[in-house]
């Protein structure tokens, strides 16, 4: 491991809002921005939507392209953000270079001052062959691609990749510093930032014991049984074939138990054939607030994450987590909030569901913790550090000879990394941007 990556590893206390609130998103002059994302539903479609409707109210010239279908358009139609159809498959193939030479029209025809690329297909076509010229880049991978291919050889072209496109783009925006650190262990250097994802505390607020009553009403729902949900699409990602292969250790505990598993996806009919007594298949809902509301605990199994908005909706919410030990959950569920277990565990994730149900108190009392810890969370400093580091990269195209080289190193020492220079010297720092 590089002393860069042993720095961020051993450090402490690193605060990405201290470090950003040092730059601002200040300044007259709107920025064009063009959001680019193949996701159009799900967690990164919520992202992007919420992002680019908060740049059009600070009165910026935005954009989103992304494929039709989904609910992203209709996200963007809701903020007064104009939708572009970008017709992209999630995986890479064929017509990947199609894709690209798409994007590059549509870019062309928007002259961004900024290209924002969301998830790793964006950040494929967005960067190959090569970006558009003299137009700044930031991606942002939402979860690293070589995390979602299997085998190795897959998993080495991804990470070779990636430390090439690191080169082709302004900003690396991490959403945690799980991801960065990521990132570093795989050898992407690039310009890192880290922006943490953010929940809307005004959507999502503590739900007590009335308020789970009146959502299981809504819900068709028994008021009483001890109910678990999982939220969030049915794919390999997401793990949910470990949680229902781990219910029946849960209601050999439990006997009443329920479990709700709020999604679709590829996996949805696979799961059903597994026919786990007391659990409900539930379609995708576009707010989950009742199904938050209505648990007693929300569990997220998954294999991988970036920093998942789900858990953080849950935390809001009031609820205990139970999850797996990988970056992203990690970074959330800390002890007094709920619990971590290794990944592809189903017996350890029963052990801890059904503690939370058999342990009187325990999952209120971790809910009480998961309310507080939200306020980490707010949305509203996600957004504006977010609009700091993308007003930061649309200055630098205005200097001559976009000093991107020189300035750049300079000012993300002082940006990104201020809050955690305590821990660690500005070379290793620079190292881990790759300056």
């Amino acid at each position: 491991m590089t002393a860069a990556a042993e720095a961020f590893d051993t450090a402490e206390g690193f605060d990405t809002a201290e470090a950003f609130d040092t730059v601002g998103a200040g300044g007259s002059t709107p920025v064009r921005v063009l959001h680019v994302s193949q996701p159009n539903a799900g967690g990164v479609a919520v992202y992007v939507g919420q992002v680019a409707g908060d740049q059009r109210k600070r009165g910026w010239d935005v954009a989103v392209a992304c494929p039709a279908g989904g609910d992203l358009p209709a996200r963007c139609a809701a903020a007064g953000v104009p939708w572009f159809n970008w017709p992209a498959g999630r995986a890479p193939g064929p017509r990947t270079l199609l894709e690209s030479r798409s994007l590059r029209c549509l870019v062309k025809g928007f002259e961004p001052d900024v290209v924002h690329l969301h998830s790793s297909k964006a950040g494929l076509a967005g960067r190959l062959p090569r970006r558009p010229r003299g137009t700044p880049t930031i991606f942002q991978p939402h979860g690293w691609s070589w995390l979602a291919v299997t085998g190795r050889r897959a998993a080495a072209l991804c990470r070779l990749w990636e430390r090439i496109a690191a080169r082709r783009c302004d900003a690396l925006v991490c959403v945690g510093v799980g991801e960065l650190r990521e990132g570093m262990r795989a050898g992407v250097r690039g310009p890192f930032r880290v922006v943490r994802n953010g929940v809307d505390r005004d959507q999502f607020g503590p739900a007590d014991g009335a308020a789970r009553l009146v959502a299981r009403t809504r819900l068709g729902l028994p008021p009483a049984v001890p109910l678990a949900v999982c939220i969030g699409r049915l794919t390999r990602q997401k793990g949910q074939d470990v949680l229902v292969a781990a219910w029946p250790g849960v209601t050999a505990l439990c006997p009443p138990a329920r479990l709700a598993i709020v999604g679709e996806g590829e996996d949805l009919d696979a799961l059903r054939r597994e026919r786990a007594a007391n659990v409900l298949f539930v379609p995708a809902v576009r707010d989950p607030r009742d199904w938050l509301s209505a648990s007693d605990l929300v569990v997220l199994p998954s294999r991988w994450e970036g920093l998942p908005l789900t858990a953080l909706e849950a935390l809001a919410t009031g609820r205990s987590l139970v999850g797996t030990d990988i970056p992203g959950l990690a970074e959330v569920v800390r002890p007094g909030i709920g619990a971590l277990v290794p990944a592809d565990d189903p017996v350890a994730l029963a052990e801890e569901v059904a503690a939370r149900f058999l342990v009187p108190g325990l999952a209120e009392r971790e809910g009480r913790e998961a309310a507080t810890a939200a306020a980490d969370y707010d949305l509203s400093r996600t957004v504006s550090l977010l609009a700091a580091v993308t007003r930061d990269i649309a200055g630098h195209a205005q200097h001559a000879g976009h000093a991107q080289h020189a300035g750049h190193t300079q000012h993300a020492d002082h940006t990104q990394h201020a809050g955690h220079t305590q821990h660690a010297g500005h070379a290793e720092l620079r190292a881990a941007s790759g300056r």
